[in-house]
């Protein structure tokens, strides 16, 4: 069968979560992928989640997307990061066993019915230059569709460099695609070159582990998925440790042989993940950094060597990572490289991710300029879920700023664009106490729902807990007199109160919370832990929550504010030449996003309302 509903290009962490989305939507959906062995593959760090990164991972699960399912069940290490920063920053991490990841993904997708898998090279976008009707493979074959969807990762026009040494090629000797860019050229989409990064794998056998810091997962904490009742068992352990003087002396003798200082390299790299020369040259002053090793697996004994990515040349890699302590006699299994490819400039899509010129043709994942499979994959459902609302005629789903962290990632993206591999953090983020991992499901479960990805199974789960959420509410107005709650006050190191307390007033203390009024008088013992801590977050943090309710609802009433689809900038008078050309190309759909271009001033914003209210 030849014709399809829509097509994906791709079977990284972008294509896997756009096929599921389509395919669950009902469409008659075709992945191709370059290699089998790609689906839902690792190629750098061995771990899901991070620094708001774990955030994308639970609003994607929230929505009825895969990869948090993927990963608690391929999860062989778990914790919560920033602990000492405040729930709005709490961040889930799981190291996962690659090929246990891969196995598990590629599962799910072919045992989903409305997807057919394909491995195959795409050469050329079949389009008349203002609507796509198929593709062509290398080998020749024509499928056809309405809707494709690029998820090319790192793949376009690849190239592996490690020193003086240069291979045409895809991360971990996958291949890469020859043809794919010319045929973006001739449409007309315009093309750039970032660059990113890999450390070298270690023989874990090989390494001292008695001279490193171990770092345990954590017990009893949340899972990625909603839908996770048995939470990973922590089974491996992670090691730190530092380099030294010695490691940055050998990495400044041979500067001159790096490929970033050399000029073998041209793309652009991820300033906030650089490489270790990078770090060397830019923090001169520091005399460490930190290495974190990571184990790949549970049946490897390859390690991941967090922190020291480079493309320095493999006799200087090995005498640079035996200056490190406890990696002295370590045998590199896999050499470090960088790796270039072509991208696109993400702000000639909509915020649907569908190209402004070309109806139908759609980009998720790295070819938009970002860095990680968590920011992958996030794009990836949403241009699924808008794929196929493309095809049925209907309105995409355009989350907000406000309403989640893949809100903030898109429209950074198609209003901002990015000159560098972005990636996501707390601090990119306005709204962050409401975006938080815990209240996820809250913000988006009802929208998956609506849209008709979470099914009943999902739903009746997220009602269950929001029944949970509302009884807990009701218990917290429970008083207690002081004779009662004494000896918890003084435990706690709290002043104890002259009059009765109810239990929302006791938690709201800074040292005591919700589990420790359930520890003393056994209130809560029916409800999930999972609704307790939102409940005992929402509590503490009422006041400031409000506060940014308020900051809300100033943000809403800008975006609020359309601005009509065939505005003339050029002809707008009082805008300065450079936002007239800001606003024509990214053709911003409020005055909430136009504020947000860089390039176009609050007096720009001021005479685009002005325009607005006369037109009213």
């Amino acid at each position: 069968m030849d014709n399809f509903d829509a097509i994906v290009i791709g079977g990284g962490h972008a294509g896997c979560e756009c096929a599921l989305a389509l395919a669950r939507l009902g469409k008659n959906t075709l992945m191709l992928t370059i290699s089998l062995d790609a689906i839902g593959f690792l190629p750098c760090n061995p771990s899901i989640g991070g620094t708001a990164k774990g955030h994308l991972v639970c609003e994607i699960d929230a929505l009825g997307g895969e990869m948090g399912v993927c990963a608690d069940k391929s999860a062989i290490q778990i914790r919560m990061l920033n602990r000492g920063k405040g729930p709005a920053v709490y961040s889930l991490r799981a190291q996962v066993d690659k090929q246990l990841y891969h196995n598990n993904m590629k599962k799910t997708l072919e045992e989903n019915l409305n997807i057919h898998i394909k491995q195959a090279e795409v050469d050329e976008i079949i389009s008349d230059g203002k609507s796509v009707y198929g593709v062509k493979t290398a080998q020749g074959e024509i499928y056809n569709a309405k809707a494709i969807i690029i998820c090319s990762g790192v793949y376009l026009k690849s190239r592996i460099i490690i020193g003086e040494y240069t291979k045409n090629s895809g991360p971990n000797g996958f291949s890469r695609s020859e043809n794919l860019s010319d045929s973006l050229k001739k449409l007309g989409v315009d093309l750039r070159r970032f660059k990113t990064g890999t450390p070298a794998r270690m023989n874990g056998r090989t390494i001292d582990y008695s001279k490193l810091c171990v770092q345990h997962g954590e017990e009893d904490i949340q899972t990625f998925s909603f839908m996770t009742t048995v939470p990973p068992k922590n089974v491996r352990d992670c090691y730190l440790t530092y380099t030294n003087e010695k490691t940055h002396e050998v990495i400044r003798q041979n500067l001159s042989r790096a490929p970033m200082y050399s000029g073998v390299i041209k793309g652009v790299g991820p300033r906030y993940c650089p490489s270790i020369e990078d770090k060397i040259v830019r923090f001169a002053d520091k005399t460490r950094h930190q290495i974190f090793l990571e184990p790949e697996g549970l049946n490897t004994n390859e390690v991941y060597v967090q922190g020291v990515s480079t493309s320095l040349p493999v006799d200087v890699q090995k005498k640079m990572y035996r200056t490190i302590e406890g990696l002295e006699n370590a045998e590199i299994m896999r050499d470090a490289y960088a790796i270039e490819y072509d991208l696109i400039d993400s702000t000639t899509l909509y915020p649907s991710l569908m190209h402004k010129t070309i109806q139908g043709l759609f980009f998720a994942g790295q070819i938009n300029g970002t860095s990680g499979y968590e920011e992958a994959a996030a794009q990836g459902i949403i241009a699924g879920i808008n794929a196929s609302r493309f095809l049925e005629h209907r309105e995409p789903l355009i989350l907000k700023r406000n309403e989640a962290y893949i809100g903030v990632l898109i429209d950074d993206l198609v209003t901002k664009g990015t000159n560098e591999p972005y990636r996501m953090m707390t601090s990119r983020a306005e709204y962050r106490l409401h975006l938080r991992q815990d209240n996820a499901d809250k913000r988006l479960t009802p929208i998956g729902r609506e849209i008709g990805l979470v099914d009943d199974k999902r739903w009746q789960k997220y009602q269950e807990k929001q029944q949970q959420i509302t009884k807990i509410y009701e218990i917290l107005n429970t008083k207690f007199k002081i004779f009662e709650i004494k000896d918890l006050y003084i435990e706690k190191n709290e002043s104890v109160p002259t009059t009765s307390q109810t239990i929302k007033k006791m938690i709201k203390r800074p040292n005591i919370d919700i589990f420790d009024v359930n520890e003393k008088f056994h209130l809560f013992d029916q409800f999930s832990k999972r609704a307790l801590e939102y409940v005992n977050t929402e509590v503490k943090f009422e006041g400031y929550l409000n506060q940014e309710e308020e900051d809300i609802q100033n943000f809403k009433k800008q975006e609020n504010m359309i601005i009509p689809k065939d505005i003339d900038y050029k002809d707008l008078k009082g805008l300065r030449i450079e936002a007239k050309q800001k606003l024509d190309k990214i053709r911003p759909s409020s005055i909430g996003q136009a504020s947000r271009i860089s390039g176009v001033s609050p007096a720009d914003v001021t005479i685009l309302i002005m325009y607005i209210k006369s037109m009213r």
